[in-house]
């Protein structure tokens, strides 16, 4: 795992092979269905990011035994939902929190959660009304959440453009009620493709959800089946690689499945169509340095691609307008303004509004400036895959963010050339 937390990044040709890490997203939906199965599972091709440990950690608390190995994980399920006596830390994974809110709920007890600060501000004001439609008791003080009281078996109407987070949290407790529940969509319904993924998922252990023209059905009494499960690689950290290719060299990224359901997957589709050079292998891509375009890009359906591919348009001919990128400012950190700040010291033409960036592409980016990473995983990848076509030298601070998501991110930087020295 990098401890690097001040790091100085150097002008290179980035050339060789990765292999996509475990998808954190798909990581977190299989240990939480691994660990309401009655029985044994075993997880395999798994890394232990923070974001992953918080959700391990938790799920000790819910009465899952784990036993962690180098690359898979055997998982003994909860006999039954159990209170923990003590509050459950979720460090900064929001997936951790708003996935578990409700499967803890279920035992009905007061729990309480934690978390650093940014993550206890990030919204849950549709958790708030949920619980406190059914009569239960949901509130935040001072950095701590608590609930009190189950999520009941019933019709949910929730906004399309809200965080998927909160239907997959939903979709993992509903099936454990012994009565039938839906979700009732209104409006355009956005990150899609990461419903899809839980949809999926829950499948795979033996939940099945039914999706309606309107919403999904969730039949109730379910239980959840043990099985071994296999993590596919992760477009959303493959993002950074695929297109430091595109703007700096030649790179292969192994261990990603064509057919996904992630919802990052459409870095593939993004760079497709700003004329970028990306082939497809059997179980991969090859990206090559390329003479982008600019274009508009609708960043609802895969947010976490903002920085990247702000990064790809401030190198490209002409001018890009990323919309509907407001989300981006409740993450790790003010996504917008992060990237806006540090794309435009590193030499960038980029603007904002509320919830659209604005970029009109150079030839090159100048460099010779520290920039931070505002402690947030995808600004300190963006960042090093940025200083790597930067004419001087870039020093990064709080480098080892990328723990959170990517631990062993910056040894693939340098196994591909990339170049640095701890500061």
């Amino acid at each position: 795992m990098s401890s690097k937390g001040d790091i100085e990044l150097f002008p290179s040709i980035l050339n060789g092979e990765v292999k996509a890490p475990p998808s954190k997203s798909l990581s977190h939906r299989a240990l939480i269905c691994a660990s309401l199965a009655k029985g044994q599972s075993i997880i395999t091709n798994i890394a232990y990011s923070n974001d992953v440990l918080a959700t391990i950690n938790s799920l000790e608390l819910l009465g899952a035994k784990f036993d962690k190995q180098e690359d898979r994980l055997i998982i003994k399920g909860a006999k039954r939902i159990k209170a923990p006596n003590c509050a459950i830390n979720c460090n900064e994974s929001g997936s951790t929190l708003r996935f578990l809110i409700p499967i803890f709920s279920l035992t009905g007890k007061k729990i309480q959660f934690t978390g650093s600060p940014s993550l206890i501000k990030r919204p849950q004001s549709i958790y708030e009304d949920i619980f406190k439609q059914d009569g239960n008791i949901f509130k935040v003080d001072n950095g701590v959440i608590t609930v009190n009281g189950s999520v009941k078996a019933r019709e949910y109407v929730l906004k399309g453009n809200i965080s998927s987070q909160f239907f997959t949290g939903l979709m993992f407790s509903l099936p454990l009620l012994k009565e039938d529940s839906k979700i009732v969509i209104e409006g355009k319904l956005e990150s899609k493709g990461y419903i899809d993924l839980t949809i999926k998922t829950l499948e795979e252990f033996g939940v099945k959800i039914l999706e309606l023209k309107d919403g999904y059905f969730i039949k109730g009494n379910q239980s959840y089946t043990p099985r071994t499960f296999d993590i596919e690689g992760d477009y959303s950290q493959a993002a950074f690689f695929l297109v430091g290719g595109i703007l700096n060299g030649f790179i292969k990224v192994s261990d990603l499945e064509h057919d996904s359901f992630q919802g990052d997957k459409a870095i593939t589709d993004v760079i497709k169509a700003m004329k970028g050079k990306i082939i497809y292998m059997e179980n991969g891509f090859i990206t090559e340095s390329s003479s982008t375009i600019g274009t508009t890009i609708d960043l609802s359906d895969f947010p976490d691609l903002g920085p990247i591919i702000a990064l790809l348009a401030s190198l490209s001919e002409g001018k890009t307008t990323i919309t509907n990128a407001g989300r981006l400012r409740i993450k790790e950190s003010d996504r917008i303004e992060s990237t806006v700040i540090n794309l435009k010291k590193l030499g960038a033409n980029i603007s904002s509004t509320k919830d659209e960036i604005i970029i009109r592409g150079k030839t090159s980016l100048k460099g010779g400036v520290t920039v931070d990473s505002y402690n947030d995983h995808r600004i300190a990848m963006m960042v090093s895959i940025a200083a790597s076509v930067s004419k001087e030298n870039v020093i990064l601070t709080n480098a080892n963010a990328v723990n959170k998501s990517y631990p062993n991110f910056f040894e693939d930087y340098l196994t591909v050339g990339g170049k640095l020295k701890n500061l």
